[in-house]
């Protein structure tokens, strides 16, 4: 017989960690963290573009549990992040659950013993009496559908897969994508590159990015303070609350905030691009907050000099050398970078094939009905699972708050689970109906349904037209709602 583990987590970046946290609290051991790349980290590890930084402030990027005092700007650079995830791993003793290079092909339940089986490519399977998803949201790169791209005989390079080894110094650069990984690459490739030419399908909302140094001897206050950098994180997640989940999220009730951040990225590009006709090309036509904003004082700059171009036309097709637009223009280049950002509702919801009781899938089950998880954590018909990158669970603007929240129904579940002698859960039809119906609900007061998003091609919205990624309440209210839900919402056995 096989050897069943507690728990199997997929997944080794801050959502598994923070999962395999809580159920460490919680008494269970025998973990098992699989993930596809070759070490810890996730986002943190696959991405290391130029200019790779926390686009909110570090001091809510973090566990609240597990400060760092030691970042070196407001705005951290992604090798901190990634030195933080190992230092995580290393204080709660998680890398010797983790294996690497370890491609999940899928999980099924096995009624019969009660238990998960988990797939692993070129592996044996694994089986667990719980299976954790934690994939992240934006794992699933996605590339361009555009005729010819495979006849480019140029340098070609996704965000997600940078190339350290390629010199960009003097060439010939076309981007694509003008999302929030673009707004921090592009700057850094117009100082090594001779030309750029940079696709835009959709402006972006930038906001003036307030990003300094931190000195030494405030790191070394907070660190020797803690309740220093708890203010510090308190002062920083109210200022995100109040332009997104108050300004996007309660849209109805706070429009007028949402007009005012508006207002705010208008004065910004207007102070930075004096130039009319460029201005408006940069200009959204869409509401603030339909789309992730980001922060940033060098993307507009960037696009006032000589060499950088905005290609608002779009593209027809590639051939060897280049790019042609739909009015027939050509543009020549040495390498083509595609910021094309990731795939979230066709492939990563879920990111593996997920299957439960009655042989429900779960990418067939959310496709055919809708999108749904309750608070954001579990799926009725599929027991002893949970799913930390959900629909309605990405709470406020820090995935640190998302990932606590989830910790913390988990430790009320599994709490629950103890008490009543049980080793299965499953939450049921009911309560899951009505969380989904209040989420449809408050989405109603969110720019979401009350905006002008229409021209967005946000991936906030799947392919039904519904917001369903971000959970429309207070992170408060998130955070009370993981510590208070009913328990006979789920059933035990």
């Amino acid at each position: 017989m096989s050897r069943v583990h507690d728990a199997v987590i997929v997944g080794a970046g801050f959502g598994g960690m923070g999962a395999a946290i809580a159920l460490k609290r919680l008494g269970f051991d025998d973990l098992v963290i699989l993930d596809r790349e070759s070490d810890l980290g996730g986002t943190w590890h696959v991405n290391r573009y130029p200019g790779l930084a926390v686009d909110i402030p570090s001091a809510t990027y973090s566990y609240s549990f597990e400060p760092n005092p030691y970042w070196s700007r407001l705005f951290a650079p992604g090798t901190e992040l990634k030195r933080y995830a190992q230092h995580v791993a290393d204080k709660y003793d998680l890398s010797r659950h983790m294996q690497f290079n370890a491609v999940v092909d899928g999980a099924t339940w096995q009624p019969e013993s009660q238990t998960w089986q988990v797939r692993v490519a070129d592996g044996e399977p694994i089986e667990a009496r719980y299976l954790l998803t934690a994939t992240g949201f934006l794992s699933q790169p996605k590339m361009p559908e555009i005729d010819g791209i495979d006849l480019f005989e140029g340098h070609v390079v996704h965000t997600t897969d940078w190339d350290d080894d390629y010199d960009f110094t003097g060439k010939r650069a076309a981007v694509i994508g003008t999302g929030a990984t673009a707004v921090q690459l592009i700057p850094e490739l117009a100082k090594r590159v001779s030309d750029l030419t940079v696709y835009q399908r959709t402006p972006i909302w930038v906001s003036p990015k307030v990003d300094f140094s931190v000195p030494e001897a405030v790191q070394q206050f907070f660190a020797s303070v803690p309740l220093s950098q708890r203010a510090a994180r308190l002062v920083g997640t109210s200022i995100l609350e109040g332009m997104m989940v108050s300004g996007v999220l309660h849209y109805r009730q706070a429009k007028l905030i949402n007009q005012l951040a508006e207002r705010g990225c208008r004065a910004h590009l207007a102070r930075q691009v004096k130039d009319p006709a460029l201005r408006r090309k940069l200009t959204p036509d869409y509401s603030f907050g339909c789309k992730r904003p980001t922060f940033s004082n060098e993307y507009f700059p960037t696009f006032n000099r000589d060499h950088v171009h905005l290609e608002t036309t779009s593209i027809s097709h590639l051939d060897a050398t280049g790019l042609v637009t739909s009015d027939g223009r050509r543009t020549d280049v040495d390498v083509l970078v595609l910021a094309t950002g990731f795939n979230l509702w066709d492939v990563n919801f879920p990111a593996i094939e997920v299957i439960g009781a009655d042989g429900r899938n779960l990418g067939e089950w959310w496709r055919a009905t809708r999108f749904q998880a309750y608070e954001g954590v579990t799926v009725p018909g599929f027991p002893n699972f949970i799913s930390l990158n959900s629909p309605y669970s990405y709470s406020g603007l820090s995935y640190f708050t998302t990932i606590e929240c989830q910790m913390r129904h988990m430790e009320r579940l599994f709490t629950a689970l103890a008490d009543r002698d049980a080793t299965t859960f499953e939450v049921t039809e009911e309560a899951n109906d009505a969380f989904l119906t209040r989420m449809r609900d408050l989405v109603g007061d969110s720019v979401f349904a009350l905006g002008h998003c229409s021209t967005a091609n946000s991936y906030y919205f799947n392919q039904h037209n519904e917001a369903t990624l971000l959970r429309p309440t207070s992170t408060v209210s998130a955070l009370r709602a993981a510590g208070s839900f009913p328990l006979d919402a789920y059933t035990y056995a």
